[in-house]
């Protein structure tokens, strides 16, 4: 892999994070790379830019992210093509995404360099509603009811099947969310390479498990005006009876591995 240019991105709020960052910085820099960091981290010969929006406009060939799941998830959204990320834990709640800690770095990079490494492509999602497409994600997409006094009745269909029932929302999943909210709920784990989707059901009134289905267009409908919240970071509206349509995203996220692991983040989480 080539390393003309990197940009390094921290955890928001976090000095541990941001001086982990700068260190990264200052060590692509001493390969010769042209380096890229996001406001406020600012290193002498890095190209500092003020938003990570911006990172659309560049084509990277690696993107390092620095602090828990939310900013890899946040830095996947703001990426336009499939550019790579070597994901670092620091300062993470559980860093079930991440590859590497901090005390890698140096061998990581020596072992990207010699080419000692795989990419391991993720499906993501995206969620489109009159006409207007969402920000893609990685884990799932939650569709929940605005008015929390009234159970909603959604309408869920897939290929020629239809599911109708009360409930408060419903939560599509990729087989990296599968670890996240779906299970929590009660979702199965699914190995990390599958092609699927999860939906399931939050607090329906008659006992609905999850459904694994193909990765195809999915559409749904509530009987309420709702939140459609991508990765638990964005969050848009739509209307009462407003068709909402799911399906894969057109591009993968893209992660650096240096190791072959089987269900890596089912380990993340103990078992």
């Amino acid at each position: 892999m080539k390393l003309q240019k990197v940009a390094v991105v921290s955890k928001v709020g976090s000095k541990d994070s941001e001086k982990a960052a700068r260190d990264v910085a200052k060590k692509f820099l001493a390969k010769k790379s042209i380096v890229y960091t996001i406001s406020p981290i600012e290193v002498e010969g890095a190209k500092k830019i003020e938003d990570l929006a911006e990172l659309k406009k560049i084509k990277l060939d690696l993107v390092i992210t620095l602090g828990g799941d939310g900013t890899t998830l946040r830095v996947f959204r703001n990426l336009q093509n499939e550019t790579p990320i070597l994901t670092i834990n620091v300062g993470g709640n559980r860093g079930i995404l991440a590859e590497i800690t901090i005390e890698e770095i140096d061998d990581a990079i020596n072992q990207i360099l010699k080419g000692n490494f795989f990419l391991d492509k993720r499906i993501r999602v995206v969620a489109s509603c009159g006409g207007v497409e969402f920000p893609p994600a990685l884990n799932e997409i939650y569709i929940s009811r605005v008015n929390l006094t009234k159970t909603a009745e959604i309408e869920i269909k897939f290929q020629n099947d239809t599911v109708k029932q009360k409930m408060d929302g419903v939560i599509i999943a990729t087989p990296s969310g599968s670890t996240g909210h779906s299970f929590s709920l009660g979702g199965p784990i699914l190995h990390e390479s599958l092609n699927v989707l999860i939906i399931t059901p939050v607090a329906p009134v008659y006992r609905l498990a999850s459904i694994v289905v193909p990765d195809e267009k999915i559409e749904i409908i509530c009987s309420q005006d709702c939140n459609i919240a991508m990765d638990a970071q964005v969050i848009k509206t739509a209307g009462y009876e407003e068709p909402i349509i799911i399906k894969k995203y057109n591009k993968p996220a893209v992660f650096v591995r240096l190791k072959k692991r089987g269900l890596r983040q089912m380990s993340k989480l103990g078992f």
